[in-house]
């Protein structure tokens, strides 16, 4: 599929064929569901922790005596069901991670790709390159009607482009190696440069 190619200032800068096997397919929302879902549990902390009843800082002294009360025969105050005992089944450090397949996390990726393309919210530009004022590179995003992005760059990103685009709202930038389908989703365009195309037209070879 063609895509036209601008640049910054909104000016036309040719033509570039998209791949079909990376940009045309017919979308599977379920593969690009079960990557977010990967995603986020991968990044959950799971740092959550309860103390249990043998956690809490009570007294281990038996409540009550254990004959002529009337009385249930209790222990001591750390069983859950007293105030200040211990949580009976609760969260404990762990990791929330999910497997996913390597081959299925990479076709995800196209999918999220091809679902973008499918959109029309894919702009190609010809290289993201700024003198390093967030003012002028604001000004120059309205124009090309950039105002809730993620900018894929080449192999290494220009220093310059990447500080003055990361003081701007809702606009995210990250080289080729770091596209993945939640960044993706969570921006209303997708902005690709030439050498990110090429990039990851090499990568799914």
């Amino acid at each position: 599929m063609k895509a036209e190619v601008t640049n910054l200032d909104a000016s036309k800068a040719g033509d570039i064929d998209l791949a079909d096997e990376i940009f045309g397919l017919e979308v599977r929302n379920d593969l690009i569901h079960r990557m977010v879902r990967y995603q986020t549990l991968k990044r959950m902390a799971g740092t959550h922790h309860a103390q249990d009843r043998s956690e809490v800082a009570v007294t281990g002294k038996k409540m009550t005596k254990q004959k002529g009360t009337g009385g249930a025969r209790h222990g001591d105050k750390s069983a859950p069901q007293f105030r200040g005992g211990g949580k009976a089944f609760g969260p404990k450090p762990r990791s929330h991670a999910i497997e996913l397949p390597k081959k299925v996390r990479a076709l995800a990726l196209r999918h999220a790709l091809s679902s973008k393309a499918k959109a029309g919210e894919i702009v190609v530009i010809d290289k993201a390159t700024s003198e390093g004022k967030t003012g002028a590179l604001k000004a120059q995003f309205a124009k090309l009607s950039l105002d809730n992005a993620l900018i894929i760059d080449g192999a290494e990103l220009e220093p310059t482009f990447a500080r003055a685009a990361r003081n701007i709202p809702n606009i995210d930038v990250l080289p080729v190696q770091g596209i993945n389908v939640y960044d993706i989703l969570r921006r209303r365009k997708l902005v690709l440069t030439r050498a990110a195309v090429a990039a990851l037209e090499a990568r799914f070879k």
